[in-house]
């Protein structure tokens, strides 16, 4: 990556790249080893954790961190069911739920599954992934709005964010209370940073430096908003341009993050990395195929309810298992290649479908 990436965005993209080798066996909530004064001796669960934007945003093709999602097929065909097929390795139960889905994308059921049937269920699959992060954005604001006021200052929403990292919330409060240096680590430094650029680009006008439930939407999730669409292109762009120009070149986008190759296994998984990406650039992302993409077109490419960009997506879906090229797909298609689809291996119950469905 670009030598003035970041170093928390280095390190989340290293991170990432880890676990996708799956050479990761750390903790990514791990600290480095200068902690403060303040830091308590047990850190609190993973789940305290969800006051922090998250990387990964279910049905959106790009991470934060301009990692492409590898779930986003998964996400968008199988939406809040994608964790009974993750949970569930049964086959055959598997093989009913996806003929079952299948019968709902089929809305004519005329047995075949068209690009427009495809697009209309990945919008609705979408629209399940925004209803279930307003639910989750619901529990996460009144857990940083302790006073119940309906608004949550910076200072309440770092208080929070610093207990849920394992710092002691009472002296946090205490010395922001009273403007004393918290002598925080580096890196939690960095990120407080980032954050509150964040925040205040949530704060919609007119701008009070507080956020209502419905601004702290857009700041855990971009998606919902048009305007912090827009500054999550930025950050990403930012991170990614290595010139300058706001705009994103192939050789850009496919650069591998920070770290060598040691083995010829991670250079294999290298080189899917970066044939994986070309593809999405050239084929998908840069619109007008001149080579270059602007912020423009990240920001269609990145937006989650764009009808066109579903069309496409429905048309390439549907095109990965078109055996029969009649740009349609039929139910035994999707059961041999459900790995695609659902993430299950299905291959050996793609047969006498028919008495099921």
């Amino acid at each position: 990556m670009a030598n003035s990436m970041r170093p928390w965005c280095r390190q989340l993209q290293a991170v990432s790249l880890m676990m996708y080798v799956l050479f990761h066996t750390m903790d990514v909530h791990a600290r480095p080893a200068n902690m403060s004064a303040l830091k308590e001796k047990n850190p609190t669960s993973k789940d305290e954790n969800e006051i922090l934007p998250p990387d990964h945003l279910n049905g959106v093709k790009m991470e934060l961190d301009g990692h492409l999602n590898k779930d986003f097929h998964q996400e968008v065909f199988l939406g809040k069911e994608i964790e009974e097929f993750e949970e569930d390795s049964e086959p055959r139960r598997n093989r009913k739920k996806l003929i079952d889905i299948f019968s709902k994308v089929d809305f004519n059921k005329d047995r075949s599954v068209s690009a427009k049937e495809m697009q209309r269920w990945i919008m609705e699959k979408t629209e399940e992934h925004f209803q279930e992060a307003v639910r989750e954005n619901k529990l996460s604001f009144h857990a940083v709005d302790p006073d119940g006021d309906g608004h949550v200052t910076w200072d309440e929403y770092r208080i929070k964010f610093l207990a849920s990292k394992g710092f002691n919330e009472k002296e946090v409060a205490e010395k922001i209370k009273n403007n004393e240096d918290l002598k925080v680590d580096e890196e939690t430094q960095e990120v407080l940073e980032s954050l509150k650029d964040r925040w205040f680009q949530a704060d919609n006008p007119p701008a009070d430096q507080l956020l209502n439930e419905q601004e702290f939407l857009s700041f855990l999730h971009p998606e919902h908003s048009r305007g912090m669409l827009k500054y999550m292109v930025k950050e990403i762009v930012r991170d990614l341009d290595q010139d300058g120009d706001k705009e994103l070149t192939l050789s850009e986008f496919i650069s591998l993050p920070m770290g060598t190759v040691e083995n010829q296994q991670a250079q294999d998984i290298d080189d899917d990395w970066v044939r994986e990406r070309k593809k999405e650039f050239e084929e998908v992302i840069d619109a007008n195929h001149n080579g270059i993409v602007t912020m423009e077109e990240l920001e269609e490419y990145m937006d989650p309810m764009n009808e066109y960009n579903a069309l496409n997506e429905a048309k390439q879906m549907i095109a990965v298992a078109d055996e029969n090229q009649n740009r349609n797909l039929e139910l035994e298609e999707i059961l041999k290649y459900s790995e695609y689809f659902t993430g299950s291996k299905l291959m050996d119950y793609a047969r006498n479908v028919h008495e099921e469905f």
